[in-house]
C-alpha cells in the first residue's frame, strides 16, 4: 500500500480539530506502543490506538474516520496512564467519535430495529449503541 504526503494535509483542519477538542498534541506520541500493548479491545480494532495517532501525525484523519477503532475503544483510559508522554489517547478517541458524530450520519435508526430485538436488547446496550451510532 502506497502513502503519499501531501504537507498541507499533515496539519489540516481534522488534525487540528481533533487537537482543539481534545486538548491533546497528537505530535508528541513516539509510538512506544505501551497504548495498544495495554489496551483489553485493542484485538477487536482495526487500528490499533498506536496507529491512530501515526494516522493523525501523516494527516490521514479519514482512514480513521472510516474505521471501526473509535468505536470499539471502550475509554477505560488505561492507553492515558500507560503512556510514557501524558497523551489522553481516550480523549483523542472521543475526539474523533465527536467527528464523525457531527456528520448527522445515521448508522442506525431506531425505526428499523426490529421490534423482537427491542424486546430481548437490553435498554442499556440500547441506548449506548444510540449515543455511538446516531447523531
Amino acid at each position: 500500500m502506497e502513502l503519499r504526503l501531501n504537507p498541507l494535509e499533515v496539519k489540516g483542519y481534522y488534525v487540528n480539530l481533533v487537537e482543539s477538542i481534545s486538548g491533546q498534541n497528537v505530535f508528541d506520541c513516539y509510538h512506544c506502543g505501551k497504548c495498544t500493548a495495554g489496551c483489553p479491545v485493542a484485538d477487536s480494532m482495526d487500528i490499533k490506538p498506536q496507529q491512530v495517532l501515526r494516522y493523525l501525525q501523516l494527516g490521514k484523519v479519514e482512514r480513521i474516520l472510516n474505521a471501526n477503532t473509535m468505536w470499539i475503544c471502550a475509554a477505560c483510559i488505561t492507553c492515558t496512564v500507560r503512556c510514557p508522554k501524558g497523551i489522553d489517547i481516550a480523549a483523542v478517541m472521543e475526539a474523533l467519535r465527536m467527528i464523525k458524530l457531527r456528520e448527522n450520519y445515521d448508522r442506525i435508526h431506531p425505526n428499523r430495529i426490529p421490534q423482537d430485538d427491542l424486546e430481548e436488547l437490553p435498554p442499556i446496550a440500547l441506548v449506548s449503541a444510540f449515543r455511538k451510532l446516531t447523531p
